[in-house]
């Protein structure tokens, strides 16, 4: 008997699905952001907050600037815990179709 358990395609899951951080965070580029985020190995840097405009973003890594400082920061994702976005965030319905 075929059904949906029999498979990894189910219309609740296309094969398609690219809500990866990723892509959010490039739908959002140029939007002001705190990166709050936990470095386990380090004594001085155990958990640190980053604010600044969302540059890029690849698989894993972010690219931020601060425009106050003018320093930029080039962010691992691996140490990130959460984003705050200051306003509302921009994402896709490729990301989430309809059900």
């Amino acid at each position: 008997m075929n059904n949906s358990y029999d498979s990894p395609y189910t219309p609740a899951r296309p094969l398609n699905e690219q809500s990866y951080i990723e892509n959010i965070l490039r739908l959002n580029k140029g939007k002001m952001v705190e990166i709050y985020m936990s470095f386990p190995d380090s004594l001085d840097w155990r958990d640190k907050v980053f604010r600044g405009v969302i540059e890029e973003s690849g698989k894993d890594h972010i690219i931020l600037s601060d425009p106050n400082t003018g320093n930029w920061f080039l962010l691992v994702l691996i140490y990130v815990d959460y984003i705050k976005f200051d306003e509302t965030i921009n994402t896709s319905d490729v990301f989430y179709p309809n059900i």
